[in-house]
């Protein structure tokens, strides 16, 4: 798959702007290495975005990260039993999301005060 092609990044003056990549997944827990999995799974997120539903993430990454991500979660998950979706809303994502009730979460793109 061509990044470039695809839309997962855009460059701009050799710049490389961030996307937000909605990403979900589906870990099987019915035994002792799924829990353990699932587990995992939710570190790598937390490491790369923010939690937004319970099997939802958000993840504001450029190319190499988004790689380094997807690479991370696929060696952790049973591809036979789990399940990872990708979803790329570009840069422009502010005009794409509707939230609505409880756990409004915070503007990935704004300055971060530490």
């Amino acid at each position: 798959m061509d990044p470039w092609k695809s839309g997962w990044i855009s460059c701009l003056y050799g710049e490389v702007i961030l996307i937000l990549v909605l990403v979900t997944y589906d870990v099987n827990t019915e035994t002792a290495a799924g829990r353990s999995r699932l587990r995992k799974v939710a570190k790598c997120y937390v490491a790369h975005g923010q939690r937004v539903q319970n099997s939802v993430f958000e993840c504001s990454v450029d190319e190499a990260r988004f790689v380094a991500l997807r690479g991370e979660l696929e060696s952790i998950i049973d591809l036979n039993k789990d399940s990872l979706r990708f979803y790329n809303l570009g840069n422009k994502y502010q005009s794409r999301i509707i939230h609505v009730g409880a756990k409004e979460t915070y503007d990935s793109a704004a300055p971060m005060i530490l």
